[in-house]
């Protein structure tokens, strides 16, 4: 077993090394196997709780290689690497065995194996897989399964409470509506002044966060059936909602936001509300207890029409066509899920299941963690399916979605008319035809 964490290459600099002898130079070709032994190599993020890669490079992964005769490497790289790498390592042809992105990655099912003999397997042992697993890696129209999911991550609100509660919500908001008030207190109050932290740039949080706005008022970027919906009254009702939210509560800051500024902004003491990850909160426990003790969490905000917000990070692990060991990458993705309880404690319970009957006493860990304060701070997750759902609601994450999505065309529709750059209607009007567009190319 060995274990590398590198700084990943951009696909400019992948491609130059295209060549079997340039690959093999750079860590990525097949080596001949000493004594018969295998090789799997996996390639994934670089986890935002510490003590997760610890367990899985240093004991799952381990132990799986030493049962499996196999040498298992795992290459670690950011957020911000995994979609060039991705394209480098399809343009190269070459690469890791298992390759997780963290949306669902339809664009790349020409590219990859069906996964539906492994879902098979993992059934046989823990049974069906939830929803918004299915719907993140299932193609209804070729029938086929271009990726394997394991685990997504609950994206609920992280609130200062000793700043909510002097405005009228000691228990953060509940609601859009909520926010909007309780915000812009804080943010006009001289004595507090802190801003609202909901990202509208170009990266992952704000994806996230503009979609559960976008559903939560009734609107989507498309249908049940995959046909493009985002020219609404709902989504012109959500857009103007944002561009009253920034106005009154934020500061441009968020324009230039990458996935790991709001995180900061709120640790630092800095903003007054942000939705993320738990990573949020752990990260406070292990290095502020007192801000640990101010952040809590609340579920996702009811909008007009429901409450729902999209997973934070969906984890979507990949098997290449051209991968080397396709049988074990195989092997590894069930033999993983059999270990998956171990997984969601090591991760601090960041990764949730997609397979729920691999943590059958997940509402019992949830509702008291002794590293919480309070110990039940994290139960607001007990009942997450009940409000998380795809990229690509009511739909698929199609092909289509995943452009649509890696290219950031609704966080562009919000941040326009924000910045009143676009009015409302023309700002929803140029997404949707950008959606039309992506949806059109996707069909032909």
């Amino acid at each position: 077993m060995s274990r590398r964490r590198t700084g990943g290459m951009t696909r400019r600099d992948f491609v130059k090394v295209a060549g079997a002898g340039a690959l093999a130079a750079a860590g990525l070709a097949p080596r001949r196997a000493r004594a018969q032994q295998k090789t799997l190599r996996i390639i994934q993020w670089s986890h935002f709780v510490p003590g997760y890669d610890k367990w899985f490079d240093g004991v799952f992964t381990k132990q799986w290689g030493e049962k499996h005769d196999t040498q298992v490497i795992v290459d670690h790289i950011s957020i911000g690497e995994i979609n060039a790498r991705a394209a480098a390592e399809v343009s190269a042809g070459a690469g890791h065995d298992l390759f997780m992105f963290l949306s669902p990655p339809a664009a790349y099912e020409d590219k990859t194996i069906d996964h539906s003999e492994i879902y098979q397997q993992v059934e046989r042992k823990h049974g069906k897989p939830i929803d918004l697993g299915v719907k993140s890696t299932y193609n209804p129209k070729s029938k086929r399964y271009f990726a394997f999911s394991d685990s997504f991550v609950p994206d609920p609100g992280n609130y200062r409470q000793d700043l909510w509660e002097k405005v009228g919500f000691p228990k953060g908001p509940s609601t859009w509506a909520d926010l909007l008030k309780g915000a812009t207190a804080i943010r006009g109050d001289k004595a507090m002044g802190n801003p609202c932290g909901l990202g509208l740039s170009q990266e992952l949080d704000t994806n996230m966060a503009v979609r559960a706005l976008l559903w939560s008022f009734g609107a989507s970027e498309q249908t049940a059936d995959g046909k493009p919906s985002l020219d609404s009254k709902a989504t012109r009702d959500a857009v103007k909602f944002m561009r009253d939210l920034y106005k009154q509560s934020e500061t441009a800051e968020v324009f230039t936001w990458d996935p790991s500024s709001n995180n900061r902004a709120i640790l630092s003491g800095k903003v007054s509300y942000v939705a993320n990850a738990i990573s949020v909160t752990r990260t406070a426990e292990k290095d502020n207890p007192d801000m640990s003790r101010k952040i809590q969490l609340v579920p996702a905000l009811a909008g007009p029409a429901k409450r729902l917000a999209s997973e934070h990070v969906m984890s979507c692990y990949v098997i290449w066509r051209f991968a080397q060991n396709l049988d074990g990458a195989k092997q590894f993705l069930v033999d993983y899920i059999d270990a998956f309880g171990e997984a969601f404690k090591a991760s601090e319970f960041y990764n949730f299941p997609c397979f729920t009957q691999t943590v059958p006493d997940l509402k019992a860990l949830v509702s008291n963690d002794p590293k919480a304060s309070p110990p039940d701070k994290y139960v607001v997750l007990a009942n997450a399916l009940e409000w998380s759902t795809n990229v690509g609601y009511p739909g698929y994450a199609t092909a289509a979605v995943d452009e649509i999505f890696n290219t950031f065309v609704l966080p562009t529709m919000f941040a326009k008319a924000a910045r009143d750059e676009m009015s409302v209607d023309d700002a929803v009007k140029a997404a949707d035809q950008e959606v039309r567009r992506i949806m059109q190319k996707w069909t032909r």
